[in-house]
């Protein structure tokens, strides 16, 4: 096997975001682009050496391209073996777990989630390390230093690999294997999940669901485990194939995106329940008959019942929330007597928590929810926990929510995205709101007053690790909140994006509509950053 030694030049512009690096196709097709990240991570990451690579993602366009790219630089760098899914396919929390089932020493996970796919669209690539979670800032911090000084790469000059049919391969001195992207997997879920009583509910004839996999990845996973093993009947998977470009939708799970599946659940003949899944998995929608769940409150209602479900009978060690996901699961933690963390967003910041047993369940507004059985946000594992919940009460989702709004009380909480602003345009409005933020304590708006203004900083409990400036937060006595925040997942401009909530513990004052219940909340947070001013959009793209 000969090896070439490639010279190249640095570029300035892979400091991975949020999770991973994420640009247009046509940026990761330029000469050496990939190759520089991917070497940078075998020149930071010396456990692969001699180790363990699991490699795979969401079929995205440019995803079998970049796996074979790949598989030719790990056999060039010593890696001993790669683990792949067959046609270059796993879900990010399919691979978390393959990385923990197999003791691998990291993966490379391509793709960039919820994002649209195809050659105009966007591609992604994220490190993964031992523990089967993102990267923590520690390593992507250093794997982007040496992007910025790299000037050659090793690659091995071999055939196309055959990554569609499962077997073993050899390059040199590392072997592939081609694994069944499902199948470790489902074992997991059926370790957590009654799957028995599952099958009964599917079996009763009382009882339907759609999914929409919106032409992502999660379709094999959702076909082999809810059509095919959990009884549920054939066709209940939408837009089960993975397509390179998700079928020209945007395959982000939420009311806008998933148009036809909220159609269905909201129409005359709907369901009794409906899921929806993103591009590489590892996010879900939860929806009733005419009924949407909040991930704010799709995390409270799964912690304070993890009971009723195998995996969790035991009860939970406590709950961790990103800072912008609503305080619903706050007060759940607090009546089991269970610690609750305060997160950045980002699901890397979960993992020393995780790791260190502090909790057990974790979720994040954007559609993101798990557990301690892997180390990423897990979509298909929430879909599964919901339906072990209805087999177990036989209630509805709509009266498992209200039920538990009348234990608890309901926290109103809704999100606007403004997607592709000026990115100095929002850069300007970030730091005007900035500067004021320590002249607004005390100040009254309406009826509410504000008891804090801040920019949210984080101090890991478990390694001391600090980060700073991770979203501007305007609360309010009573608990009610504003939270300004700059997203770190799009390929162009910026995405501000504005949560509103305010806790209502009246039960008579459940049933109000959520946007004209925070109407006065988001135009104080329309006077305090003038939003339209900087961004010059007189409303979001997209609210949640």
């Amino acid at each position: 096997m000969k090896i070439a030694i490639v010279e190249t030049r640095p570029f300035k512009d892979q400091k991975p975001g949020t999770s991973g690096l994420r640009k247009r196709v046509r940026v990761f097709r330029q000469p050496h682009y990939l190759e520089n990240f991917v070497q940078a991570i075998f020149d930071t990451q010396k456990d692969l050496h001699g180790g363990t690579l699991v490699l795979g993602g969401d079929g995205r366009y440019h995803n079998r391209e970049a796996i074979q790219v790949i598989l030719r630089m790990a056999a060039a760098n010593g890696i001993a073996r790669v683990l792949v899914g067959a046609g270059g396919i796993l879900s990010t929390p399919a691979a978390s777990c393959v990385i923990r089932k197999h003791r691998a020493q990291g993966g490379i996970v391509l793709s960039a989630s919820h994002n649209p796919g195809g050659p105009d669209a966007d591609f992604g690539i994220k490190y993964n390390i031992a523990n089967g979670g993102p990267a923590p800032e520690s390593v992507t911090g250093a794997i982007h230093q040496a992007t910025l000084s790299l000037s050659r790469y090793h690659i091995a000059e071999i055939p196309h690999v055959d990554i569609d049919h499962l077997g073993e391969t050899r390059l040199g001195e590392m072997s592939v294997e081609v694994i069944d992207p499902v199948a470790d997997y489902e074992t997991l879920m059926e370790s957590l999940f009654d799957f028995d009583r599952i099958h009964a509910l599917f079996n009763s004839g009382h009882f339907h669901m759609r999914f929409d996999a919106m032409h992502a990845v999660t379709g094999p996973y959702a076909v082999r485990i809810l059509e095919n093993r959990l009884g549920a009947e054939p066709g209940t998977v939408m837009r089960a194939e993975p397509l390179a470009d998700f079928g020209g939708g945007h395959p982000d799970p939420n009311l806008a995106h998933a148009h036809d599946l909220v159609q269905q659940l909201f129409g005359r003949e709907a369901p009794d329940f409906g899921a929806a899944s993103d591009g590489d998995g590892d996010r879900n929608m939860i929806l009733g008959r005419r009924f949407f769940v909040t991930p704010s409150d799709s995390l409270a209602v799964l912690a304070a019942n993890a009971h009723h479900v195998p995996g969790y009978r035991q009860g939970i060690r406590g709950i961790a929330r990103s800072m912008p996901t609503s305080q619903a699961a706050d007060r759940v933690a607090a009546r089991l007597g269970v610690e609750c963390f305060e997160t950045p967003t980002g699901w890397k910041f979960f993992g020393n928590l995780l790791d260190a047993g502090r909790v057990t369940l974790c979720g994040e507004e954007s559609f993101g929810t798990s557990s301690d059985h892997v180390r990423e946000k897990d979509g298909l594992w929430a879909v599964l926990f919901w339906l072990n919940l209805l087999a177990v009460k036989r209630q509805s989702v709509e009266q498992i929510v209200r039920e538990h709004w009348r234990l608890y009380g309901r926290n109103y909480y809704t999100r606007h995205d403004y997607e592709a602003v000026d990115s100095e345009r929002a850069e300007a409005l970030m730091k005007g709101l900035r500067d004021k933020l320590a002249s607004l304590k005390g100040q009254r708006f309406g009826e509410y007053r504000v008891e804090q203004a801040d920019d949210f900083a984080y101090t890991d409990p478990v390694d001391g690790s600090r980060s700073e400036h991770q979203g501007l937060r305007v609360l309010f006595e009573g608990g009610s909140r504003v939270v300004f925040r700059l997203s770190g997942t799009g390929t162009e401009g910026a995405t501000l994006r504005l949560y509103v909530e305010r806790f209502e513990p009246d039960p008579e004052r459940h049933n109000l509509d959520t946007q004209e219940t925070l109407a006065e909340l988001i135009a104080i947070a329309e006077q305090i950053a003038g939003i339209r001013a900087h961004t010059g959009r007189e409303k979001p793209d997209v609210i949640t």
